[in-house]
């Protein structure tokens, strides 16, 4: 573990401990993954990691509904992680819809494995290379997965992503958009308002500490063959985490 995680990992464990530990009272049957495992991926709070997984959950099927029919769908889960939104999706999608999921964190698929049933789970690498045959999928979403990804990776996933959706099939993808110039450096700032990808972290590719920056303008040009269907850019609320954009893409 990199040294500045490792001391965040340890203030979040503490600091939502007493939380974490009332939910647990609330909530004695709640299969719930190991804390760095959720940490990972997102924060290490019970609570926010099953309720907000769920709302999210909700928030993309919700947006699909616009774009495409959600009953009896084959849906993949693009770097599920530990299941927070993807263990949702069974019961929102209802009967008939098949539900898969994909990570590289092999702990977080054998845990997936273990604790969600009717989700069919797959381990892959950073490199490209799902399992699946040439346009299985309706639809394939992705929750902060770009955001973790250099450029060459972008246009690889892309294309591995598109072979494995059916034609008029969806992508929904979240990026770090303008929200996220408030954090970057005049350097990064100069790159990114020329239309490139900004990345930072000398780190692991794929782990949380390695981040992109998106500009709109790189976006539209790894999409430049497909139709943009939606762009939704929240603004940022007080308190509040900043709020990715949502990329939703109909492969032609």
């Amino acid at each position: 573990m990199h040294l500045t995680d490792q001391v965040r990992y340890y203030v979040q464990s503490y600091k939502n401990k007493q939380t974490n530990s009332a939910f647990l009272k609330a909530n004695p049957n709640i299969n719930l993954p190991p804390d760095y495992l959720m940490y990972e991926s997102f924060q290490i709070n019970y609570e926010k990691y099953l309720l907000g997984g769920r709302e999210v959950a909700s928030w993309i099927v919700d947006n699909l509904r616009k774009h495409v029919i959600t009953n009896k769908v084959a849906v993949l889960d693009w770097g599920c992680g530990p299941g927070r939104v993807v263990r949702h999706m069974p019961e929102l999608l209802g009967e008939g819809s098949n539900v898969f999921g994909t990570d590289y964190n092999a702990k977080s698929i054998t845990w997936c494995n273990d604790n969600l049933p009717d989700i069919d789970f797959n381990l892959n690498t950073l490199e490209p290379s799902l399992p699946y045959s040439d346009g299985t999928f309706d639809f394939i979403y992705g929750i902060s997965i770009f955001t973790h990804l250099s450029e060459e990776m972008h246009y690889k996933w892309t294309a591995e992503l598109k072979r494995i959706l059916k034609k008029d099939g969806v992508l929904f993808l979240t990026t770090q958009g303008d929200n996220f110039k408030k954090i970057m450096s005049l350097t990064e700032i100069t790159k990114y308002d020329k239309g490139e990808l900004v990345v930072r972290g000398n780190v692991i590719e794929g782990h949380r500490t390695y981040s992109a920056f998106h500009p709109d303008s790189f976006m539209r040009s790894l999409f430049r063959n497909d139709e943009v269907l939606e762009v939704i850019v929240q603004n940022p609320k007080d308190n509040k985490a900043t709020p990715q954009d949502a990329w939703i893409v109909r492969k032609i």
